[in-house]
């Protein structure tokens, strides 16, 4: 099958002989050899990350009922939205699109389509990597502080720094289905503290009950900030929907048997487990400390001490593969345009040089702003309801122009009209938490 062949949005052309060695080169479309089952694990890892752990703080925001129908209803429209995305993949007969942009830029033109999509696309995935350079940091400061007393008192910056140090080595993983490996274990890892985040907190909850399940916030305008910004956490949560072409772009595909059948499989086993790693731990974990849970759940679990230092350990590993899921779209963004708008050959020092840049920059912003519950909010509704509320939707609409008030026509709108409320309400929340957690602190602390 042919692949869609403007990977960076210029409109420029190249001969299909310089265009086949550039997509051999580029880190999405390397290999296409992946088996249904690597879409379940990186979509796990894509989806199972910082998010999950913020799910029992958002509904600490929101209230018992809203709160569970809040995360209910979002799983429902994302993967409707998700099943659309897989569906449009292979849209016109002997194309694949690839890359997220390259389906707007079919449905709605090369300017509109492309700015549409891109910039919305690559806030989510830089962002992604911010959130999980701090949460990488705050899980490992957290595993060595409670395995010794005497690591308690050492800066979270050193801890993020450690983990980007990390990363400066995977990030030079050749393409996305070498990193099957890495995406393999941090799916794994997820489901594991998960897990052990649902079991710790039945048994704290057990253990002393606690009587405060109202709102957190007892002013109206926090009431109002917190619903904003609980809404921002949750869309967080499903963030996959940025890196799902590209996922589907590894796998291979032929008339007789296209790539969606064998993506959708994943999907539906990914997003099984994701549905059930997010009730379970947002529910146990607000029913353990009623609104007095962090906006990281493992922060509130203490005991047992080598348990929740494992599962931080765990969250730590999660992070490490999630982060090189939705860096790995960033890279062949820059390494694309540096050869096609630069001119530079692709080679493994451009490689070396470019993607060392770029995990440098995130890992400083991630030390600047180490704000998790905020962070989560505020990106959450900036960019992850458009990529997983409203654009799948209206590529939807704009591609396939369903009848007016059949099912799929009110479905699409009303995910649309969910995702603008997001996208509009979200940000505030989150600027605000951030503002406010910046009051008590110190850069580099």
């Amino acid at each position: 099958m042919e692949e869609c062949t403007n990977v960076n949005g210029t409109g420029q052309t190249r001969t299909p002989s310089e265009q086949e060695k550039l997509e051999s080169w580029l880190p999405i479309t390397a290999s296409r050899k992946a088996k249904w089952w690597y879409s379940t694990f990186h979509n796990v890892t894509a989806m199972v990350g910082a998010g999950v752990l913020g799910l029992p703080f958002a509904i600490a925001q929101l209230g018992w009922i809203p709160g569970v129908l809040a995360i209910v209803l979002s799983w429902v429209v994302t993967f409707y939205s998700l099943w659309q995305l897989v569906e449009m993949h292979e849209l016109v007969p002997g194309k694949r699109f690839d890359r997220y942009f390259d389906l707007g830029e079919h449905v709605f033109g090369p300017k509109l389509g492309f700015w549409m999509v891109m910039p919305q696309q690559l806030t989510v995935q830089v962002a992604s990597t911010i959130v999980y350079c701090v949460t990488g940091g705050k899980s490992l400061k957290k595993f060595f502080a409670l395995l010794s007393s005497n690591m308690s008192d050492i800066r979270q910056t050193y801890y993020i720094l450690v983990f980007v140090v990390l990363q400066l080595l995977l990030s030079q993983t050749p393409n996305f289905n070498t990193l099957k490996g890495v995406s393999l274990l941090a799916a794994v890892m997820s489901v594991c503290y998960s897990m052990v985040a649902f079991c710790t907190s039945i048994v704290k909850g057990t253990e002393h009950h606690p009587h405060h399940y109202g709102l957190r916030s007892h002013t109206l305008p926090g009431k109002i900030f917190d619903i904003f910004n609980a809404l921002g956490t949750i869309a967080f949560a499903f963030a996959g929907h940025s890196v799902v072409l590209e996922i589907q772009a590894t796998l291979p595909s032929t008339p007789e048997k296209p790539s969606k059948k064998p993506m959708w499989r994943g999907v539906m086993v990914a997003y099984t487990i994701v549905i059930l790693c997010y009730l379970s731990v947002a529910i146990s974990g607000f029913w353990a400390f009623g609104n007095y849970v962090e906006d990281d759940v493992l922060i509130s679990l203490e005991h047992p001490n080598w348990l929740i230092a494992v599962a931080n350990f765990m969250v730590f590993i999660h992070v490490i593969g999630s982060f090189q899921v939705f860096a790995m779209p960033v890279f062949d963004t820059i390494e694309s345009n540096l050869v096609q708008k630069w001119n530079f050959s692709p080679s493994r020092t451009l490689r070396i040089v470019a993607r060392s840049i770029y995990v440098v920059i995130v890992g400083f912003v991630a030390i600047c702003i180490p704000f998790f519950g905020g962070l989560l909010g505020f990106f959450g509704g900036l960019a992850f309801a458009s990529t997983s509320y409203i654009i799948p939707c209206i590529l939807w609409l704009g591609a396939k122009k369903p009848k007016r008030w059949s099912f799929h026509w009110i479905a699409s709108l009303f995910c649309s009209i969910v995702g603008i409320l997001i996208a509009l309400l979200a940000p505030i929340g989150g600027i605000r938490t951030i503002i406010v957690s910046a009051k008590t602190y110190k850069m580099f602390s």
